[in-house]
């Protein structure tokens, strides 16, 4: 199975490069990267020749429209069986795709949420975050019947043909980014 892995870029001129590395040399093989530069922000950066050589795809949003517009635009883009999500600020590894793709590769799911507290530590900086977090997946489990562990994660991952008929919304400035 091809597995897209769409990396929506913002602010993050200073980690796409090792971000986009990284993903290419996960343990993954068959692997299609899109990077999605929302607002052209890397666009004549050496990050971004360096990014070409190894991304799949750059596009270039020609104005900041949100995390959620580089997402559709991102999954538009994509020719894999699976798409995952994966952000460009070193949050988190590649290295975790194995485990995260398991249930889907296996058949026993169509989407994986990965999780940043399900695993043997989280760590220091995250702890702090931990109880609201934590109280806010408490809420959205009981109003959606939900098990869910972190539900601000960033690591998504679906089985293509689903995103058709996902309805993203998301559209805009966020403010509080730089």
């Amino acid at each position: 199975m091809k597995v897209s892995v769409v990396i929506p870029c913002f602010n993050e001129r200073d980690t796409i490069e090792q971000v986009v590395n990284s993903v290419r040399n996960s343990p993954i093989q068959n692997i299609e990267i899109i990077v999605v530069d929302d607002a052209r922000l890397m666009e004549r950066s050496t990050s971004s020749r360096k990014v070409a050589g190894l991304a799949d795809q750059i596009i270039y949003q020609p104005a900041n429209r949100g995390k959620g517009a580089a997402l559709r635009t991102g999954f538009a883009a994509a020719t894999g069986d699976i798409i995952l999500v994966q952000d460009a600020d070193l949050e988190y590894s590649p290295s975790d795709y194995p485990a995260l793709l398991q249930p889907i590769f296996s058949g026993s799911a169509d989407v994986v949420f990965g999780s940043r507290f399900s695993g043997p530590t989280p760590s220091g900086s995250l702890f702090l975050a931990h109880g609201g977090n934590r109280f806010l997946t408490l809420l959205s489990n009981m109003f959606t019947n939900l098990n869910l562990t972190d539900l601000e994660t960033c690591y998504k991952a679906f089985r293509a043909p689903l995103l058709e008929n996902l309805d993203l919304r998301e559209q805009g400035l966020v403010s509080s980014r730089k």
